[in-house]
This record gives structure tokens, C-alpha cells and sequence, in this order.
């Protein structure tokens, strides 16, 4: 599996989605949208890879309570996505640089809250520890990649956003509601590895 990762990594989709909402920019507005960058954290168990994820505090003013990839905006100090991807989950799960092989990046996704997120794949070793942040993140699970590549728990649904319908992918998993932008980057890495 690692191989066809790598291999399919190489390559993009031409059907890879570019924005939660299939993408209404206007939704975004006329601001430039805020670049940022996640870590798809790929734990390499014995059993079978896994994705690591955190659930967002209540409190935070971007995604409060969401599931989500550990990442965030591009700091002045950062040199690209890889840095951004790597610092941000350093600060967020204490998960070490050192743990991580990064393998590729996928196409920069919009969100519907004005950012550029470009996912960064990365294989994580086992015999890490993790330290979250507890400000902001309130836990952090792993949900089986073969789950999470399965079409059929891609499930689609809509809300009323700005006054307009949205549609968007959402995959529940024991407990977690995976949906928005991190569930349509996982779209798009499912979509990628099918090749």
C-alpha cells in the first residue's frame, strides 16, 4: 500500500474537488483567501494505516468543535506548505518532525471560510507520543484509512449557508462527524489513490 501511495501521489485527478462547497468562490468574497496547510497524518500500524485527526475545541474562532487534520495558516517564518504542515502539528499534538516522512501534496483546497489549505501527506511512524495542545484541540483518534477511502461512507449533504444551499461530504465515524473541508480532502485523497 505504501508504494501505490507514493506512486499515485505523483499524479493529480482531474476530478479532485478544489472547495468544500464544489466550489461557489464567490462564497469566499473578494479577499484572497488565507493560505494554510495540514498534515494527512498517515500512522503506519502493523494491522494497517491509519489517519490521525484531532476534534477542535468549542471555543476557537475557526472550526470550533470540527474534526480536523492538524495544520493552520502560513507563518511569515515558514518556507513552504511542508513547514507550515510540520510546525503547526508540532504546536497542536506534539507529534515530532521526527516521526514524519513527508511523501507528496495535494491539490490546494478552498474552504468556505476564506483559506487555502494545501494538504501535505506524510507516513507516521508508531512509537510517537503525542502532547495536545489543550487551548486548542480536545482530542486526538485515528479512523482506519480504508474507512475513511471507502466511497460508500462518503455520505452527501447540504445546508443553508450565507443564504445559499451548500453541499458538502461528510463521513461519521464512532462518534466523529468528519465533514467540510477536512471530509472533501479526503475525498480528494481517495479519488487520487484510485487512481
Amino acid at each position: 500500500m505504501r508504494k501505490l501511495i507514493i506512486e499515485r501521489l505523483r499524479n493529480g485527478h482531474p476530478s479532485e474537488l478544489i472547495g468544500d462547497h464544489r466550489v461557489d468562490l464567490d462564497l469566499v468574497g473578494d479577499q484572497a483567501p488565507t493560505p494554510a496547510a495540514v498534515l494527512v497524518p498517515l500512522v503506519e500500524h502493523r494491522s494497517g494505516l491509519t489517519v490521525l485527526l484531532t476534534q477542535r475545541t468549542a471555543h476557537l474562532t475557526d472550526h470550533a468543535g470540527q474534526v480536523s487534520f492538524p495544520g493552520g495558516r502560513v507563518e511569515p517564518q515558514d518556507t513552504d506548505a511542508v513547514a507550515t504542515a510540520l510546525r503547526e502539528t508540532e504546536e497542536e499534538i506534539g507529534l515530532h518532525r521526527r516521526h514524519i516522512e513527508i511523501i507528496g501534496q495535494m491539490s490546494d483546497y478552498i474552504t468556505g471560510t476564506g483559506f487555502k489549505v494545501t494538504p501535505v501527506i506524510g507516513f507516521v511512524t508508531p512509537g510517537f507520543s503525542l502532547n495536545p495542545d489543550p487551548f486548542e484541540v480536545a482530542e486526538v483518534f485515528e479512523v482506519p484509512l480504508d474507512f475513511l477511502l471507502d466511497p460508500a461512507n462518503h455520505a452527501r449533504k447540504q445546508l443553508m449557508y450565507k443564504g445559499r444551499l451548500r453541499e458538502y461530504y461528510a463521513m461519521p465515524y464512532n462518534g466523529h462527524y468528519i465533514w467540510g473541508a477536512t471530509a472533501g480532502m479526503i475525498v480528494n485523497l481517495a479519488r487520487r489513490l484510485k487512481g
